[in-house]
């Protein structure tokens, strides 16, 4: 790549503040940046790390008004740079075209236009695939389930029987959706398995991590909402619903019959208990349990779950307990010492009398 920054602004539909002419021959992250190179800062709080990168221009927001090198101010630097990344690094993958003669294909089964079955597939009795969808070997496609076009679904994926997958659906390897939902009554002593006969939906534009678990619902549904993105190693269980848009970070778990809003944030390890809602728009914290509804528009964090602002003040009472202790202990010891010497006054004031 060998391009001036005022070529790069016009194909991100940024504005230049700085040397239109400068070459930029290469793209990396700001602290691996070298000169020649063009990387970005998104985050505000790391907006001092312009001042120390070898990057010859770097892509920012439209906050910062100046650097100390040329910058391209953008609405969005994260969606600008990965643009970036695709012009000089354009994606080599080729995925697989036609079926392949080791697939197993059911009774019933209707595929459309493109669509591609990779090796050791297994598609069960009823199955409906729509145009352009592409399924890597080993994955295990369930009777009567249904996906929409465009999808890529990634090696050893299991999608269980009665599932209906959307448009544009990523699914990444390992995962299983629409496994029974964790559902057993205590019967003399033992465990009995509830049926779970419901179903999943996961609508379009979702994307699912590697090593997800998305449990069917008891009746009725488990719903993804449109463009929510999953990351590796969550857990969702039954009857859970997720709104459009939210982010559901690694190692995060959502108990049953919990309903999580549009544009919702669940950071990492994030534990939500069942039966309660998040609003739209929240955040809940990395490793924080949330055990009651959290109102739209609120962060959260902390266990149990409270309002950031409060649960902050709570972690800085705690960590400040050793100190406290001391200090509280300290005056105790002074407080003996002066009793001790009031009551050998007040002795001696009586044996006077």
């Amino acid at each position: 790549m060998r391009k001036t920054l005022k070529e790069i602004a016009e194909f991100l539909g940024g504005e230049i503040v700085g040397d239109p002419n400068m070459i930029i021959t290469g793209v990396c992250g700001i602290k691996e940046a070298k000169s020649g190179d063009i990387t970005f800062v998104a985050n505000p709080k790391y907006l001092r790390l312009m001042d120390n990168t070898q990057a010859s221009a770097i892509i920012t927001s439209l906050e910062v008004k100046e650097g100390p090198r040329p910058i391209i101010r953008i609405e969005n630097p994260s969606l600008a740079f990965a643009r970036m990344v695709s012009l000089v690094a354009p994606c080599e993958v080729r995925h697989p075209k036609g079926i392949h003669p080791t697939a197993i294909i059911g009774e019933d089964v209707r595929l459309g236009k493109d669509v591609a079955i990779g090796a050791y597939v297994v598609i069960a009795d009823g199955v409906e695939i729509a145009d352009g969808t592409v399924i890597y070997a080993g994955c295990y496609i369930g009777h009567f389930t249904k996906i929409g076009k465009d999808c890529l679904i990634y090696p050893n994926v299991s999608v269980r029987e009665r599932v209906v997958i959307g448009n544009k659906v990523v699914v990444h390897s390992g995962t299983v959706i629409g496994s029974d939902g964790f559902g057993f009554a205590a019967v003399k002593g033992m465990q009995q398995r509830i049926p779970q006969i419901g179903t999943v939906i996961i609508e379009d534009d979702v994307e699912i991590g590697s090593n997800v678990t998305i449990d069917r619902a008891r009746f009725d549904k488990t719903v993804i909402g449109r463009g929510t993105k999953i990351d590796n190693l969550v857990q969702i269980a039954h009857n859970v619903i997720i709104g459009q848009n939210s982010i559901i970070v690694a190692q995060a778990g959502i108990s049953g019959s919990t309903t999580i809003g549009n544009g919702v944030i669940l950071a990492g390890q994030a534990g939500i208990v069942g039966h309660i809602n998040i609003g739209d728009g929240a955040v809940v914290a990395a490793q924080a349990g949330v055990t009651k509804s959290v109102p739209a528009k609120t962060k959260v964090s902390g266990y149990p779950a409270k309002e950031h602002t409060i649960a902050k003040r709570v972690n800085a009472y705690v960590q400040r307990l050793p100190q406290t202790m001391k200090s509280i202990n300290e005056t105790i010891n002074e407080l003996k010492k002066k009793i001790e010497e009031l009551e050998k006054r007040i002795n001696g004031l009586s044996k006077n009398d």
